[in-house]
């Protein structure tokens, strides 16, 4: 298999890596990198437990080659917060019980982190739709529109 030297920003920190052309972003963060926040949810790009943001754009990791990550500035969950201090969006889902078995939660934090970061009061239809590509099985939304609307008023 052809390897490819790549170099990117991951979580605010340089990395340069030799990865094979057929490697998804996905497996790479995992199993590469040890940033298992990235879940491995259909593979297929439908159930948003593997959003990362690619220069602040959400991407499903499972959809996109390790070697397109070349120059790019990647936030995966674990980038969210600074040390053991949590994102103040993070704080919000414990405050509100945003999540239930957590699986979906790192993909709807940077999906809601990029929504906050392009608009600083969305509503909650505005929250819904942005997390339209996130599904979560236990929570049924509530919370989790709580805690980002919550997050938002505390300037996250």
């Amino acid at each position: 298999m052809t390897q490819h030297e790549i170099s990117f920003q991951i979580n605010g920190h340089p990395e340069q890596r030799s990865v094979p052309s057929n490697l998804t972003a996905l497996y790479f963060l995992r199993e590469h990198l040890g940033l298992t926040g990235t879940k491995s949810g259909c593979d297929t790009g439908e159930c948003g437990a593997c959003t990362i943001l690619v220069n602040g754009e959400p991407i499903n990791a499972c959809l996109m080659l390790a070697v397109e990550l070349e120059g790019t500035e990647v936030t995966t969950v674990e980038g969210l917060g600074v040390g053991d201090d949590l994102d103040p969006l993070q704080e919000a889902f414990v405050e509100f019980t945003g999540t239930q078995c957590g699986f979906c939660t790192p993909g709807i934090l940077l999906q809601a982190r990029n929504l906050l970061n392009r608009e600083s009061d969305p509503s909650p239809e505005q929250i819904e739709s942005a997390l339209r590509g996130n599904l979560c099985r236990c929570t049924g939304y509530h919370r989790i529109v709580q805690a980002v609307q919550s997050a938002a008023r505390e300037g996250a």
